[in-house]
This record gives structure tokens, sequence and C-alpha cells, in this order.
């Protein structure tokens, strides 16, 4: 089934009506599957943004970096938010993220994904080229002040500074629909700390990078992980068992997952190859296409895709009993 914009529904309804929840656990990137020539399989995205509303997300995200939005082009992105959000009707907290370099456009396309229904409204730093901290604040300002939807910053700059306990203090100061902040780097422990001593409850503080940190961030206060959807159900369970103390047995659990994180970390675009190989496993998507220009998978990296995904299903398969 091809997707084209216009084919969906969009019943704006200005400001957003629905009470806020909040957000606590685990917030899939939702993945935008496409059909063999490139073109919008709109099935194969209601039927894994129904998956992620009834296995245990807190929240869902789309088109992020995990949705190939860099790929897409501003109808298509329209599109896919107005998919998501007549499929999940409701059922989770739905973010789209508004990514643009400019805060003209970003903010029009926040304003315009709220008139469409989402509930919250995510955006990414913008980190091509040096910025000060009171450029990025106005920047992000523009944004918050656009809607009157909670907004999401997502600062992803390996290797560079990212937003710290006072930016997020003045953000959330001067705009206080600024409620997340989603950071994604090494040694994140004492940042957290810094952040929560600064602002509270104020501003939730969300991890990326596919989870990898969950275990050390967790007991300090973070409310969420935001990886890919495939490992929503093992992750959300590593993630209650942490918060409830026991280590041991969430520590087991991440640890069958660290060989399939790990990998899909060395490269992005092989982070989406193998998300989509594995959704296909699962039965949620009828192909794994990735929208060029990507990463080619050797044969031997393919081959050990395939034992990594097969794996994956009986932890997935495990984590479903286990939390039964």
């Amino acid at each position: 089934m091809q997707g084209t914009p216009g084919s969906v529904h969009i019943e704006e309804r200005g400001t957003a009506q629905v009470a806020e929840r909040k957000l606590d656990g685990i917030v899939p990137i939702i993945p935008v599957p496409f059909n063999k020539d490139e073109s919008i399989n709109d099935a194969d995205l209601k039927r894994v943004v129904q998956f992620a509303g009834r296995n245990g997300a807190t929240g869902m995200c789309l088109p992020a970096y995990g949705s190939e939005f860099y790929k897409l082009n501003d109808r298509e992105r329209e599109h896919v938010v107005a998919v998501a959000v007549e499929a999940n009707a409701g059922a989770v907290p739905l973010i789209a993220q508004a990514n643009h370099p400019s805060a003209m456009v970003a903010a029009a396309t926040a304003k315009r994904y709220q008139q469409i229904g989402a509930d919250m409204v995510s955006i990414a730093v913008p980190r091509m080229f040096g910025l000060r901290d009171v450029d990025i604040l106005r920047y992000l300002g523009r944004v918050a002040g656009a809607i009157d939807l909670p907004l999401l910053v997502q600062d992803f700059n390996p290797g560079g500074p990212t937003i710290g306990p006072e930016e997020i203090f003045q953000l959330n100061r001067q705009h206080p629909n600024f409620k997340y902040a989603k950071l994604e780097e090494p040694l994140m422990a004492d940042k957290v700390v810094a952040i929560r001593e600064r602002v509270g409850d104020a501003v939730g503080i969300l991890e990326g990078w596919g989870g990898l940190y969950i275990m050390e961030l967790v007991p300090l206060g973070i409310c969420g992980v935001m990886p890919g959807a495939p490992l929503l159900e093992p992750l959300a369970l590593v993630y209650r068992l942490r918060k409830a103390g026991q280590d041991k047995a969430a520590l087991d659990l991440m640890g069958r997952l660290v060989p399939f994180i790990n990998f899909t970390l060395q490269n992005f675009e092989v982070f989406l190859h193998v998300e989509k190989r594995l959704l296909v496993k699962r039965g949620l998507f009828q192909g794994a296409t990735v929208r060029d220009a990507t990463y080619t998978l050797s044969a031997p990296n393919s081959d050990y895709v395939d034992l990594l995904c097969d794996n994956m299903l009986g932890v997935i398969s495990d984590s479903k009993a286990a939390a039964k």
C-alpha cells in the first residue's frame, strides 16, 4: 500500500484539549516503512503505531532520526504524523518531531503538527555549525512559543557539548511548556544528577542511544528511554525492573540485549537496516527497505544481523512471558 500525502483525513483541532500525560518508560521512535519503490507503506506504519500503543509504550515519536526524517520531504513528514495520529487514536501520547535548522520553519511545522493532533512536539537542536548557548535558547524558544503543547528537546551532538542544567532551567523558566529533554551521550550520570538538582521534576530527562545507558540512569531519575521500536517489550521490562530495585533481573535481561544494541550503534544507517529487518521478522513490516543514500550491509554482516534478530525473537518472547 503506497502512502501519498493527502490520503489520510486530517482533523485539525487547534489548541490541544487532551490533558497532559506524563512520560514514564519507553518512548519508541517509530520508523517509517517503505515499499520496494521507496514509497511510504501506510499499512505497515499504522500496524507499528498500534503495536507500540498496545505493548507497553508510554509514548511514541516520529518523524525523528530513526524515522529517516532527513529523507522525507515536508509533505511526507506531515503525512506520516497524520497517519500515526489516526492509528494511535489517543492510546499513548504521540510526539511529532519538527526538525529543521530554521527556527521559523521549525516553529511553523510544530504549529502544524499541533493542528493535526499531536500530543507533544519534539525538536532537535541544530548542530550543523557552532552556536552559542544564547543562540540555541533563542531558537528553541521560538519553537516553544509557537505551540501550546509540551515540548521535548533532543540534543544529539556526538563528541561535542550538549545543553546543560542552566540552559534547561532558563528555557523552562521562559517557556514552561518545555517539559522534556532527550540526551544521548556517554557517562551521562553526573549530568542527569546536576540537571535534576537544578530543575527538579519540572523537566523530565529521557535517554536515547538505543537504550544502552538505561541501567545506569533509571535510578538517577530519568523519566524514560527513546530507543527504536522492535525492542519495546524487553526494554520496558528492564525499565520497570530497574525502577523497582530488581537490579539482578534487570541486569540479566539487559545483558541479552546489549550485543544487538551495540551492533546497531556502529553506524546509524546500519541501525535502520537492522531495526527494520527485526520488524519484518516480528510480522510488523512487510519489507525492510531503507531509503537511499544508505549503507549496504556486506554478506558477513548481513548473516550476523540475521543471527542477532533471531536471537532477539527469543528474548522478546521471554520478556513477554515474564511480564505477565
